[in-house]
Formats: structure tokens, sequence, C-alpha cells
């Protein structure tokens, strides 16, 4: 188990930020930690790399306790905090060195992690002189520069326009070959794109752990309509297979139908039986993005 986490309380003063949060991620997983602003999500971070105390509960990481074996768990574990604390004034190489100088590393590790992340086109840069993709590259190496087998990063992707996106993107798929990853995000593609598994975290307490082959698999769909007249949602339910019926706004309907069978004709026909026109009809499956509103709305 790389990481196992038990109880995990953390207050501050009156205000609670996790609240008896429990989970477990195997070795060799990535699995995508997600919320809404102020969720516990960052809180749950800096517990699992022992910049923060838990206020209660127990934690491990590659079998160390956050507690009672705090450097061993440093040394095991490569951390990317939300703002990336990078020496604008050091070159890449030089901070990289400075890097592996405070966690002992062996100096060949300075030119794995350059070459790992792509930095060799400027490794003899100024760090201040990189763009901001390249600057999350810098992260990333230093990150690895000990050869954690976890690596928690906190937003990497924060800031970064489409093509850098995609860039980071490869870059921790290619890592999760080899590491176990734990990775906070607001943008549900990208969880999409690399993941294996999903947590939701909403008001200190985790609502959702999910692999995302599951959720793809989900039987159900959302069918959104517009009709050119209002509905009675009353009705809209009585259609069959109908799990909820949601108004969104004027005569904008989403209808959950609790199946794989595409269910337009039957609105269609709803509509045609009632005298109704239908604007748009659209189908789609019932994937991460609407798990996420649902949990967590207020």
């Amino acid at each position: 188990m790389s990481i196992a986490v038990s109880n995990i309380t953390k207050t501050y003063g009156a205000q609670t930020a996790l609240n008896k949060v429990s989970f477990s991620i195997n070795k060799g997983e990535i699995v995508g930690f997600l919320g809404p602003n102020g969720a516990g999500k960052s809180t749950m971070m800096k517990i699992l790399t022992t910049y923060l105390q838990p206020t209660e509960g127990h934690a491990k990481v590659n079998d160390f306790d956050i507690d009672t074996q705090k450097n061993d768990v440093q040394k095991s574990v490569g951390y990317l905090p939300e703002h990336n604390p990078l020496h604008m004034d050091m070159y890449v190489r030089e901070y990289l060195a400075y890097t592996a100088s405070l966690y002992k590393a062996p100096k060949t590790r300075i030119e794995t992690v350059i070459s790992q992340c792509g930095l060799s086109p400027e490794a003899n840069k100024k760090i201040g002189a990189l763009s901001k993709g390249y600057r999350q590259r810098v992260g990333l190496a230093a990150a690895l520069i000990s050869d954690p087998d976890v690596l928690i990063l906190d937003e990497p992707t924060t800031g970064l326009d489409p093509n850098q996106l995609i860039e980071i993107r490869k870059l921790i798929v290619n890592i999760g070959k080899e590491k176990t990853i734990l990775l906070s995000t607001h943008i549900m593609q990208e969880v999409e794109a690399v993941c294996d598994r999903v947590i939701i975290i909403n008001k200190g307490e985790i609502v959702a752990d999910k692999k995302l082959s599951d959720l793809r698999k989900t039987q159900e769909q959302i069918i959104a309509v517009e009709f050119d007249y209002r509905v009675e949602e009353v009705l809209l339910q009585q259609l069959p297979k109908v799990k909820k019926v949601k108004n969104i706004i004027g005569f904008v309907y989403e209808i959950t139908f609790e199946t794989e069978k595409d269910m337009r004709s039957t609105v269609f026909d709803f509509a045609h039986d009632n005298g109704l026109k239908t604007l748009q009809l659209n189908q789609k499956n019932k994937g991460l993005e609407h798990l996420f509103i649902e949990l967590t709305s207020p």
C-alpha cells in the first residue's frame, strides 16, 4: 500500500478542514483528488507530506508513519505544491543540484530528471526566464530528484496554456508508469486523461471514491431537452427508466435515465404526443463532471 489514511481530522480553531477522512492508494495507481475550493485537498496533501500535523487520525506513506517517521516519509515522497516555490535567479541545473544536495541524492539524478522532464533545451537558463510550462517541469524534476516511490502533485497544470497542459499531462502519465501519483486538480478532463481512479472530497469529507473505468461503464445517461413550452416535471418523471428530472432554466430540462439505451426518441415522442416542439435534444453519458456537480453543489 503506497498511501493509507485512517480517520484523519484537521481543525483550525472552530473550523474543521478535514473530518475523519479515510482512503488508501495502491502502488502504481494515478489517483485524481477532486473537490471545490476549501474542500480540504491541499490540507490533506500537506498532512501526507508532513508539512502539517493532523488533529486526529493516522496515515502511512510507503509504510512510514507520518507522525513517528517524518524523515522517512519526506525522503520517499516527491511533492509539487500548488504554488511552485522556485528560485527564479538560479539556473535550472544549479537549482536541481541544490535540491539534490538537500535530499542527499546522487549527482547522477540531476541529468536523469532533466532528461525525464524534457528540460535539456532549457537546462542552462535561469528559471525566471522560462515559460510557465517549463517552470512546472522544473518543479516536477525537483519532486523527482530523490527518486521517490510516491508523487503528490497539487494543481500541477494551473495557469498553463492548452499546449503546455497537454505536455505536462503526457509527462505525468509517463511518470505514473513507475510511480504512485496523487493528483489534485479542478480540471475534469485532466483526471479523465491521466487517472485510474478519482476521490472526491467536499467540506472535509470523502463523498466518492470510484475507478474511472467504472464511471465509463455507468448505465445512466442524461438527456438535455429544450421544449417550446414549460412542462410539469411530474409528467417527465413518468417516462420509462427515469431516475431524475431537473429544470435547468426556462424550458430546458435535464432528464437522467437508468439505461444504456439512447432515450432521445422516447423524449421526442413524448413531445410529439403532448403537442410540444423540441428546440434541442442532446444525449450524454453521466460522467465525472456530473458526478462532481451532484456531490459538491451547495
